[in-house]
């Protein structure tokens, strides 16, 4: 009768054990809906802030100001979200950036000062990000012009992120700007880079960069064009054509008649 009673109870047993281990998972997705939920939700401004500066959007004249005060007063969040972070990095510095056609020139470099410090601050959380290196080397140009010992700031993003097509096109025409400086492996990650902007379309971009600060590595850099999408080559050969600049590119073949 007692094994019998124990099996009986067993079910039961099991039941309450069950509900006790709920209990707890239950209070703690009701702390995390607290805590992550609310992030999301402040943080996906933060974003659609990110997309428009990096796309390089114009803003209204005071709009920015009201964008860094808004982010600037958004609490310590128990899950910290870098995007929030990120934003006031770029806003402060397109403050910077547009401040220095209309205010004085004490005024601009505090806010590039700020921009800079706060850069330093948020590698500390997340070093590994491509981007904010990519800015830092930005900011110490802007402010003290260039000096090679900053040049490590640019190969640190090309290590911590050399495939990233969001940021190449600037940092390829920062890169080719100083080719010679570069080490030769980085040298190298740059021509690839100029290679992934052609096979990616980038073709106005990737033109801009050959024509003006990389044309003194132009065999280089095309020479990396071999394994590259032929539509891709063609319409880089066409738009260099329109600006009269007549190129050889690997695996092309163009005939130079008129009617062609």
């Amino acid at each position: 009768m007692l094994v019998m009673g124990m099996w009986n109870n067993a079910p039961a047993t099991r039941s309450a054990a069950f509900r006790a281990l709920l209990l707890p998972l239950g209070l703690f997705s009701v702390l995390w809906s607290l805590t992550a939920v609310p992030s999301f939700w402040r943080t996906a401004p933060a974003r659609d802030i990110i997309a428009r500066i990096i796309a390089d959007d114009r803003f209204r004249p005071g709009v920015l100001d009201q964008m860094l005060v808004r982010i600037e007063a958004e609490p310590v969040l128990a899950i910290p979200r870098p995007e929030l972070s990120l934003a006031s990095v770029l806003v402060r510095l397109r403050i910077a950036e547009e401040g220095m056609q209309r205010r004085t020139l004490a005024e601009a470099d505090r806010e590039v000062e700020a921009a800079e410090h706060q850069l330093m601050a948020s590698l500390k959380v997340t070093p590994s990000d491509s981007f904010l290196w990519l800015m830092l080397y930005s900011v110490k140009t802007t402010r003290n012009g260039f000096d090679p010992e900053i040049v490590r700031y640019l190969e640190r993003s090309y290590l911590a992120g050399p495939h990233e097509g969001w940021i190449a096109v600037r940092r390829n025409r920062l890169a080719l700007s100083i080719f010679p400086t570069l080490r030769d492996g980085t040298r190298q990650l740059a021509v690839s880079e100029f290679a992934e902007l052609v096979d990616g379309d980038f073709i106005q971009e990737a033109a801009a960069n050959l024509i003006g600060v990389g044309w003194a590595q132009n065999e280089r850099l095309l020479s990396a064009l071999g394994g590259i999408d032929l539509s891709s080559k063609t319409n880089l050969w066409k738009r260099l054509r329109a600006e009269g600049i007549n190129v050889k590119i690997p695996g092309l073949e163009f005939s130079e008649r008129p009617w062609r």
